[in-house]
């Protein structure tokens, strides 16, 4: 059936933030700027070099008038991401990186500027972490804005949005999202983005619905076109039918008390109907994130990923520094616990810092990374170690070790923090002399060894994404092979038994911090397993705990033994949705 004379397509994109949306669409495309490549005469040189210093100037005063719109706006908190981008125009080695090119080749500023720029940002792009990768749309976004100035023009803005339209675009970058006026944007969609995209982060907080990664659809839309957006099931349908606009009225009113009752039942302690006490803990990249933790009474965070900090700055953080960040989380976040885990990265993440400490790698997966780096660098790794143990006068701060492949580098680890402890004790500075050590088990040969690595460290923390990856050879980036990567395989759900009889064995906890925890359909199998703490992005904290909500204990028990009695993936996969559906029915 047709709509409008054209045929309904439907579109599968990722759900980026929740709600249903039925419109019309404004087109939105940003055309490539065009950069002239010139030599300058040598007597014009020092005018170049002026003019680049002006440049800055007036994009820094562009992006501080921007912050203040977006505080008065939206919100404090969505205007932090515009600090970053003044960090990005007051870096020093990207400044003099471009004046060194300049003098060394003589071409025009703009040229030199953009060379640079796109260095940091192919480093940025090529990160593995979906978080860190889109800090290269930030940079992507200043040098924009700069080139703009010194080419003497005026980018498009979104505040051409003067009705209430769908915006559809192929990205939006953190400037352009700025200028998103909340009365006129019933939803966002992009061709390419994630979850922890600008365009997303401004969508949750207008409360609109938004699909990211929805390929190629700015090709398929022409301005004014009727859609819907599904920013639950990540979905966009082009050209709706009759039928399917009067089901998506349904579905948007059931939403919208699921919703409701979403956040009602997040008020409430994570227990099971029988009693059980599950703990729900959070993951977070940054310390402003402590907001967040609170917002969706999250019982600490399971996983603070520290790379932030050493990737979004031009020269290694120092002691003090890290000290002064992870003191704020504790504090801020006690009496609950703070689980700080130490560098993770590797030949995927370059360090902008130190570009050569690692070294481009054939495979970095698979390289010099995490522990592997940090026991290589001891004075770094140690300096890491200080701080973390400093913070944990000032809250419930415990360590944690990624990457950890056997029991010789947790040992080597170990040794590294005791020598921390002691040049604390020499120094006189506070520190929790008790300090829980974690160990992250996401290498095959951790699991398989897991009873070895209990009497060292007082808790195990599965990192089910890079587990799964590693046990079913699996690069989840690659599109040819991304479908098999399945967390209810018989192999990752034997392995991750493995992994918690051995923690109970020894009397330590478990916990999941990878995306199984925060899927409220797998998380009634890992409770019913054994694990004894989830943790996950905060958004995602008020389904899960609504699902442990509605169920019993017992029954998630009984399904975790029927799914490990399985051979097929599928008949998992059922037994686990209709346990879901089930439980959800009856609430």
């Amino acid at each position: 059936m047709e709509a409008r004379g054209k045929t309904e397509t439907v579109i599968r994109g990722i759900a980026a933030s929740r709600g249903i949306a039925y419109g019309q669409a404004f087109l939105y495309l940003q055309s490539e700027l065009e950069i002239p490549r010139y030599h300058v005469e040598p007597s014009r040189r020092i005018a170049e070099i002026e003019r680049f210093d002006q440049a800055l100037i007036t994009t820094r005063q562009q992006i501080a008038k921007i912050r203040q719109q977006v505080s008065e706006n939206l919100s404090e908190d969505e205007a932090l991401i515009f600090d970053a981008h003044q960090m990005v125009l007051e870096d020093q080695a990207l400044i003099a990186e471009t004046i060194r090119e300049f003098e060394s080749t003589g071409l025009n500023i703009e040229t030199c500027f953009n060379a640079i720029a796109q260095r940091y940002i192919s480093a940025f792009a090529e990160i593995d972490d979906e978080y860190l990768r889109e800090r290269a749309a930030d940079i992507k976004d200043v040098t924009g804005r700069l080139l703009h100035v010194l080419l003497g023009q005026t980018a498009k803005q979104l505040t051409e949005l003067v009705e209430r339209r769908i915006i559809v675009a192929r990205d939006i970058s953190p400037s352009e999202s700025a200028g998103i006026d909340r009365s006129a944007a019933l939803g966002i969609v992009t061709d390419n983005g994630s979850r922890t995209s600008h365009a997303v982060i401004v969508a949750r907080s207008m409360k609109i619905a938004s699909v990211v990664g929805a390929r190629d659809l700015t090709t398929l839309v022409d301005d004014g076109d009727w859609l819907i957006v599904d920013g639950y099931e990540g979905l966009v349908i082009l050209h709706p039918t009759e039928e399917t606009l009067f089901r998506y009225g349904k579905i948007q009113k059931e939403k919208s008390t699921f919703e409701s009752r979403l956040l009602a039942a997040n008020e409430l302690p994570p227990e099971t109907l029988d009693g059980v006490h599950v703990t729900l803990r959070t993951n977070i990249e940054k310390s402003d994130e402590v907001a967040l933790v609170k917002q969706y009474r999250g019982d600490g965070v399971g996983l603070y990923r520290t790379e932030f900090l050493y990737l979004s700055a031009t020269t290694m953080p120092t002691e003090e520094q890290q000290y002064a960040d992870y003191r704020a989380i504790a504090e801020g976040l006690a009496p609950a616990p703070v689980t700080i885990r130490t560098l993770d990265i590797g030949g995927d993440k370059p360090l902008p810092s130190n570009p050569g400490l690692i070294g481009p790698e054939s495979n970095p997966f698979l390289g010099f990374r995490a522990i592997r780096l940090c026991l290589e660098h001891p004075e770094m790794f140690k300096e890491q170690l200080r701080a973390i143990l400093r913070a944990s006068a000032h809250g419930k701060v415990e360590v944690m070790y990624p990457m950890i492949s056997g029991v010789t580098e947790l040992e080597a680890a170990n040794q590294r923090l005791a020598e921390a402890k002691a040049e604390l004790r020499e120094r006189g500075q506070a520190f929790d002399e008790k300090i829980r050590v974690g160990t992250m088990i996401e290498i095959p040969s951790a699991a398989l060894t897991a009873d070895l690595l209990a009497p060292h460290c007082q808790f195990f923390s599965i990192g089910t994404n890079d587990l799964i990856q590693y046990l079913l050879a699996i690069d989840r980036g690659n599109n040819r092979v991304a479908s098999l990567y399945d967390p209810t395989h018989p192999a990752v759900l034997r392995v991750l038994q493995q992994v918690i009889d051995a923690a109970h064995q020894q009397r330590i906890k478990v916990s999941v911090c990878g995306e199984m925890a925060g899927d409220p359909a797998l998380a009634p199998l890992l409770v019913g397993m054994g694990v004894d703490e989830l943790s996950m992005t905060p958004p995602l904290l008020p389904a899960v705990k609504f699902v442990i909500r509605a169920m019993k204990f017992s029954d998630a028990e009984k399904l975790a033994h029927d799914a490990l009695a399985q051979t097929d993936v599928q008949r998992t996969h059922e037994l686990v949705d209709n346990f879901y559906k089930r439980v959800m029915a009856a609430d």
